[in-house]
Parts: C-alpha cells; sequence; structure tokens
C-alpha cells in the first residue's frame, strides 16, 4: 500500500474526530454561557431587591424625623426618595420578565404590597403632622404594628433573595456538570485523534520513511556542504520515498553540473579581472617600452604555458618586427613580411593545426610530420592593421575552448586599441609640440628642452650655448610679396636649421621670425662659428621673387653661452640681448654676448 492510500485513510480518520472533538467543545462552551446567564440574571434580582429593602428603612427614617422636628427639608428628602422608591417598585413589578419563579414572585410581591402599605401609614402620619396632630403621627410611625410590618418587609425579601439563591445554585451546578461531560468527551477525542495520528507516524515513519530516510539524510548533508561525491542509496520502492531518492539523485547530478558552471564562471570570472587590470595599465602606459613591459607580464598569466611574440608593423618597410616575447618562441621568426602571415592578410584569427584544417604561415618553421599548433591574432583598430599576436601550443595542449579563443580575441583587440591609443598619442603630443609651418618645435616645447638641457649641462659640469636668430626685414618682406611667400622663406629657414644640429629637436621657432637654438657642450667660439655657417647658409636662400636674387635673405644671431656669458637661468635673455645689439648694430651679423664679469670678492 502507498503511504498516500494509508495517509488518506488516517486523515479522514483524523478530520472525523476533529469534528467530534468541536462539537463537544461548543457544546461545554454553550453550557458555561448558561451558567453565566444565570449568575448575571442573580446579580440583578439581588440589586433590585437589596435596593426596597434599603429604600422602606430610609423613607421611616426620613418620616420620623419630620414628625420629631417639624423640619420641611426632611419633607422634601422623603418626597424625593419616594418617587426613588416608586421608580424601584416598577422595576421589581418587571422581575417575572428575567426569569424569577412563581413562589420567588410570590415572595417578592409580598414585600412590595407591605412596602405600599408602609407608605401610606406614613402618608398618613405625614397629614396628621401636617394637621398639627403630632401625637398620632407618632403613633403611626414608632408604633408596634408600624415595626412588625417594618420586619415582614425584610424577612419576605430575604425569603425572595433565599429562594433566588438556591434556585440560581441548582442552574449553576447543573451548567457546570453539563460543561464538564461535554468536556471529558472532548478530550477523549482528542486523545483518540493524538493517538491515531501517532499510529500512523509510527508506521509510516518508523517502518517505511525512517530507514530510508536515515541513509538519504546522510547524502543530503554531505550534499549540502557541496560534497557532490556522495550518492544516494538505490531504494526500489515505488513510493514517495523511491520519488525523493530519484529527487536526490537528480539534485546531485545538477549540482556537480552547476560546480562545474561555477568553475567555469569563476575562471570566467579571474580572466576578465586579469584582461581588465591589463587593459588599465595599457591605457596608463606613456611610451611604447611601458606598453612592452604590461604585455610581457600579464600575457603569461592570461595563457599560462604559452610562448608567444608581440609584433609592431613597420608601414615604412611593410614588416613585422617583434616588439617583445615570453616564455621563449622559436617557431616563428623575429620579423618577416606582412604577407607571410594569414592572420594579417585576413584579418582574422588563424590557427592552421587546430580542430580544423588550414594553411600553415610562411613565417612559422612548419614540418609536415610534426605539425606544429599556433595561433595568429591580428591587432588592428580603426581597420589598420598595426600588429599581430603570436602563441605556440606545447605538445600535448592542442585543446581550445571557445571560451579561451574568445579570451585571446578580446586579449587581441584590447591590445590593438592601447597600441592604436599610444601612436595616437604619441601623433598628438608631436603636433603639440612641433610648429606647422617649419616643422622645428615650438616654443611650448623649448621650455621642457631647456629645462632637460640645463639640467644635464649642471649635472655634467658642461656649457650650454644659445643662438637666437631673427629673419632681417621680414615684415617688409612680407608686405611686399605677401605671406605666402614669407612664409616659404621661413620654411627655408626652418629646414637650414634643422640641418646645423646633431639633434634636430633642439632647434625651435620661437615666435614669429624669430628662431632658437640650443648647443650643448660647445665654447662661445664653436657656438660664434655656428652661427656664421647658419648665417652663410641663410643667405644662399633663393625666394624666387622678382627684384630678389641670392643673398637677399638674411638673419641676425644673437650667442650666449652659460656659464660663461650668464648663468644658465638667463641663457636665453643674455642670447636675445645679443641679437638686440646685432639689430642695433645694422643687422646679418653675429654678436656674441659680453663676457660676464666676477663679482668683486
Amino acid at each position: 500500500m502507498r503511504l498516500a492510500t494509508i495517509t488518506n485513510w488516517a486523515y479522514g480518520a483524523t478530520v472525523v474526530l476533529t469534528i467530534v472533538s468541536s462539537t463537544t467543545m461548543i457544546l461545554a462552551s454553550n453550557a458555561q454561557e448558561r451558567e453565566r446567564a444565570a449568575v448575571e440574571q442573580r446579580y440583578r434580582l439581588d440589586q433590585a431587591t437589596a435596593a426596597l429593602g434599603t429604600e422602606i428603612y430610609r423613607l421611616s427614617d426620613r418620616a420620623r424625623q419630620y414628625v420629631n422636628t417639624g423640619d420641611p427639608v426632611y419633607l422634601a428628602a422623603y418626597r424625593s426618595e419616594a418617587a426613588a422608591l416608586a421608580t424601584v417598585e416598577n422595576r421589581i413589578r418587571h422581575i417575572g420578565d428575567a426569569g424569577a419563579s412563581a413562589s420567588e414572585l410570590g415572595a417578592l410581591k409580598k414585600a412590595v404590597a407591605i412596602a405600599d402599605t408602609l407608605h401610606d401609614e406614613q402618608e398618613t402620619a405625614l397629614a396628621a403632622q401636617a394637621a398639627g396632630d403630632s401625637a398620632t403621627a407618632r403613633q403611626i410611625l414608632f408604633g408596634a404594628e408600624y415595626e412588625r410590618q417594618l420586619d415582614r418587609t425584610e424577612l419576605e425579601v430575604q425569603r425572595f433573595q433565599d429562594q433566588l439563591d438556591n434556585r440560581i445554585a441548582a442552574r449553576v451546578a447543573d451548567a457546570t456538570e453539563v460543561s464538564i461531560l461535554w468536556k471529558r468527551i472532548s478530550e477523549i477525542a482528542l486523545a483518540l485523534t493524538a493517538l491515531l495520528v501517532l499510529c500512523v507516524l509510527y508506521f509510516v515513519f518508523k517502518r517505511r520513511v525512517l530507514h530510508p530516510v536515515v541513509k538519504l539524510s546522510d547524502v543530503v548533508n554531505r550534499l549540502a556542504v557541496q560534497d557532490f561525491a556522495a550518492e544516494p542509496p538505490a531504494v526500489d520502492h515505488i513510493d514517495e520515498i523511491g520519488d525523493m531518492a530519484q529527487a536526490i539523485r537528480i539534485f546531485r547530478e545538477n549540482g556537480l553540473e552547476r560546480q562545474r558552471l561555477e568553475g567555469e564562471r569563476d575562471a570566467d570570472r579571474t580572466m576578465r579581472d586579469l584582461l581588465s587590470r591589463m587593459t588599465q595599465r595599457m591605457q596608463g602606459s606613456d611610451t611604447l617600452h611601458d606598453l612592452k613591459e604590461v604585455i610581457g607580464r600579464f600575457i603569461p598569466e592570461i595563457a599560462p604555458g604559452l610562448p608567444g611574440r608581440l609584433y609592431l608593423l613597420d608601414k615604412r618597410s611593410n614588416l613585422v618586427v617583434e616588439a617583445c616575447s615570453w616564455l621563449g618562441p622559436v617557431h616563428s621568426s623575429a620579423q618577416f613580411s606582412a604577407i607571410s602571415c594569414w592572420a594579417l592578410r585576413r584579418g582574422l584569427r588563424h590557427r592552421p593545426a587546430g580542430d580544423t584544417v588550414d594553411v600553415p604561415c610562411d613565417h612559422i618553421a612548419w614540418d609536415a610530420g610534426q605539425p606544429i599548433d599556433t595561433l595568429c591574432l591580428p591587432l588592428m583598430a580603426q581597420r589598420e592593421t598595426l600588429g599581430l599576436l603570436y602563441f605556440e601550443m606545447p605538445a600535448g595542449e592542442t585543446k581550445l575552448s571557445v571560451a579561451q579563443l574568445i579570451y585571446f580575441d578580446m586579449l587581441a583587440e584590447n591590445i590593438g586599441l592601447a597600441i592604436a591609443n599610444l601612436q595616437l598619442r604619441d601623433s598628438l603630443r608631436e603636433m603639440a609640440m612641433a610648429d606647422p609651418l617649419t616643422g622645428l618645435a615650438n616654443r611650448r616645447h623649448l621650455g621642457h628642452m631647456l629645462e632637460m638641457q640645463v639640467a644635464q649641462a649642471e649635472r655634467e659640469g658642461e656649457r650650454l650655448g644659445c643662438l637666437m636668430i631673427d629673419v632681417d626685414h621680414f615684415k617688409r618682406f612680407n608686405d611686399v610679396h605677401g605671406h605666402e611667400a614669407g612664409d616659404a622663406v621661413l620654411r627655408a629657414v626652418g629646414r637650414v636649421l634643422a640641418t646645423v644640429t646633431r639633434e634636430p629637436e633642439l632647434a625651435f621657432r620661437y615666435g614669429g621670425e624669430e628662431f632658437l637654438i640650443l648647443l650643448p657642450a660647445l665654447s662661445p667660439e664653436q657656438a660664434r662659428a655656428r652661427a656664421e655657417e647658419i648665417r652663410d647658409r641663410v643667405a644662399a636662400i633663393e625666394p624666387g621673387h622678382a627684384g630678389e636674387g641670392p643673398g637677399s635673405v638674411s638673419v641676425s644671431i644673437g650667442v650666449a653661452v652659460a656659464p660663461h656669458h650668464c648663468d644658465f637661468a638667463r641663457l636665453i635673455p643674455t642670447a636675445d640681448a645679443a641679437l638686440l645689439r646685432a639689430k642695433a648694430l645694422g643687422r646679418d651679423r653675429v654678436e656674441v654676448a659680453q663676457t660676464r664679469k666676477p663679482k668683486p670678492a
């Protein structure tokens, strides 16, 4: 018999017993309600009869006080209390509606009749007192007959209360006995219900549930702590326990699958964190050297055990050149033509020895007898090829999941964007630091380079020269030939200055038609000779305009060398002062700053 059938029979019996128990509880409650009503009735009747006796004696006292004193105050009090007594008597006349018996009502009516007789005698006495016959009034109120009537009234009220007490006590006892009876019947029904439940529990849980559940509970406890190595026992019962065992078995299988998925999720989160940190470090790199250090540090963590190289594309030679490597790759050349790699040709990931057959790249030392599993990932940004990310798969580790290939694609994309950003930053920096007309460094770059050159000269104890150059009569040349011709002259002068220094970045356009050159480690004589060379080469420029022949462009140059002529901080102002002196002396000449006089001791 299945557990469900046993449980249904037990449930039906339990419902019947519960109905019986509930019915007896309701009947017991009704008996208690009748008991409460009887007590309440007794209370009301006691109050009414007690008020009657009290008011009769109080009226007698008021009438006697008036007869004795003749004070009208007592008469007024008598009339007021007589009206109150009439209210009490009217209420008592309706006591029969409250459930009083005939004998009780007879005693009560006698008490009311006696009270009416006493009231009449009191009125007679008060009338005699009002007529001046005090003796008659006293005889009526203080006579033996009047006292007997008072005692009879109290006796009848007491008799009524005794009969009431006996009747109410009997009703309360009956109601209590009935309530106890129904309560016991209810308790017996509840006990039978509990016994039935215990029997069912014993049979179901002890015989059919407890033994297999004890075995299953151990498995459940182990599964609860993620110990999915626990296997549930085989249960042959075709009942709920068997269903439970099957459910636990399915739960274990789901747990194993969830554990596998959680492992993949944790690995995915770890990989994404690595990629995110690497991307942040690459974005913070200011130079290609910094970028290569970041890539060489992070890629062995992202792709452990996979040697590889980072190649950058040299657009001038169309060669892919190694920028950095990790874990010692051996099968790919350090540099090769861009068309030697199928990944660069197609702009897509290329793996010749993966799950599908493909053509190997020419830059890989390929052996048909022992094919090498490699992975080439093009580095691209804005549809422009920037380089190549190359990996080698060690023997026996050729299995790459789809998720890993996605990570490699993300890695290549992030590196491509970082290289593109770095190149863009260098281009913008070069544009910001260069004069667009002449191609020389601008005045903004001068501040940075002057600081570096001064620091190096002071550190090494070397001299630093400065040439301030001004194109003579440039404004008049512009006015005669136009700004386009003037720009051509400035470009020509810029080309001359870029070729007279060993480091072109030390030649600057200072502003307008003024130029500046820094000359590290030159003596004043060498600096002057370099300035004369510049003046001669500028004089050989042919502007190519009508009326202007060779030598029509000239420059004035001021020369200063620190610390020979001035402090390093005064180098440019000192050279500018020498330039002003050259212009004042007729232009087209070189003037050297005056030697600084030593300070007196």
